[in-house]
């Protein structure tokens, strides 16, 4: 086991022979770590923490703290981090509470740049960059392979949805359909994402129908026109999931739009 002697690691941790831990980083008693994962120096990792394989956190981290919630009285809530994941410097990802979901989860193969936060409740699938100071409050869900901008604010319990991407500086307070770009504060469903959906090689059909989806759903004033979603529905599984995002939306979805404040 690699641990560097100025480091403080509790009795009661279980690290695997494989981790390195580096230089003056601090581990408390409910933590797990699995192979090959390295903290580099100066981490925190705390609470009811487990982090997987292959993964690499950065100085002054802090992994697994209590939320910052009001009602939270410090109950056994948990972490989870996946596999292959890059945590950069300065980045805080909470534990969950007993009033949300108790659980905090990242999926695998995730970078998060420095300054970052991951507040409690949340959840994170795979394949997703949060550039420098990107910013989660509580209960918000992160689909695969979604890019959020450096300094995206995203507001409690929105929905994120897959290869979506928020500009820089973003404010999102609404859920994000899947394959779109936001920009904004508030943030405006402004298209597509275009450049990402290319970069996949999505087909340019695929992404035309895409596009018509997004006129009737998301910026048409008027209400769709259901027969004509039925149709783009049955050319693609993805449209059919871009629908039915829209669909199922609690918190209600960004628009091209924004509603005149009073």
């Amino acid at each position: 086991m690699n641990i560097h002697p100025t480091a403080s690691v509790n009795r009661n941790a279980e690290i695997s022979s494989s981790a390195i831990i580096g230089p003056y980083t601090v581990i408390g008693d409910n933590v797990k770590i699995d192979d090959n994962t390295q903290l580099l120096s100066h981490v925190s990792v705390m609470g009811h923490t487990s982090i997987g394989k292959n993964n690499t956190v950065y100085p002054f981290s802090v992994i697994g703290g209590p939320p910052q919630d009001v009602s939270y009285k410090n109950e056994k809530t948990r972490l989870s981090i996946g596999d292959n994941n890059v945590i950069r410097e300065n980045c805080t990802l909470s534990t969950g509470t007993v009033r949300g979901r108790s659980v905090t989860e990242v999926g695998s193969h995730n970078l998060i740049m420095a300054y970052s936060h991951i507040a409690h409740d949340c959840k994170l699938g795979n394949y997703i960059l949060m550039a420098n100071g990107a910013q989660l409050a509580g209960h918000v869900f992160i689909d695969n392979n979604a890019t959020l901008g450096g300094f995206s604010l995203i507001h409690q319990f929105v929905r994120i949805g897959r290869y979506s991407f928020t500009s820089m500086g973003s404010a999102v307070n609404k859920d994000l359909p899947p394959f779109c770009l936001a920009s904004g504060n508030y943030a405006r469903a402004i298209g597509l994402n275009r450049v990402g959906l290319r970069r996949i090689g999505m087909d340019r059909q695929l992404i035309d129908t895409l596009a018509k989806a997004f006129r009737i759903l998301v910026q048409r004033r008027k209400s769709p026109n259901l027969d004509e979603l039925s149709y783009l529905a049955e050319q693609f599984n993805e449209v059919r999931e871009f629908i039915d995002f829209v669909r199922q939306s609690k918190r209600g979805i960004l628009r091209t739009h924004l509603k005149a404040r009073v």
